[in-house]
């Protein structure tokens, strides 16, 4: 397994979780528009933002399972917790759009 070091991973998780945000609030705005298509593409773009993140931070949990102790800065605690309320935008923000949606039909 490749050795990440923590500060590339704080910086993934941040970099990730806000360009996750950024898109899953411009689904947001594509469906205010009815532009539905556009809206399930920054979706899906969102979603893998997010997962690119999750992935970063499962590597350093699997680095500290292992052995591979490492501080846990103020920094880190800022990035988990913008990764941590990301996910919650995202899926207040996919249930607003499904509402949307629906009244549109």
């Amino acid at each position: 397994m490749e050795t990440i070091v923590p500060d590339q991973i704080i910086m993934g998780l941040i970099l990730n979780a806000g360009n996750a945000k950024q898109h899953i609030h411009q689904a947001l705005s594509q469906v205010k528009q009815g532009n539905f298509e556009e809206s399930d593409k920054e979706i899906e773009l969102a979603e893998n933002a997010m997962n690119e993140a999750h992935n970063l931070q499962t590597s350093f949990l699997a680095q500290e399972a292992s052995g591979n102790n490492t501080e846990i800065t103020a920094l880190f605690v800022h990035a988990q917790d913008h990764l941590m309320t990301t996910i919650t935008e995202i899926n207040l923000i996919k249930e607003i759009i499904d509402l949307r949606k629906e009244l549109k039909k």
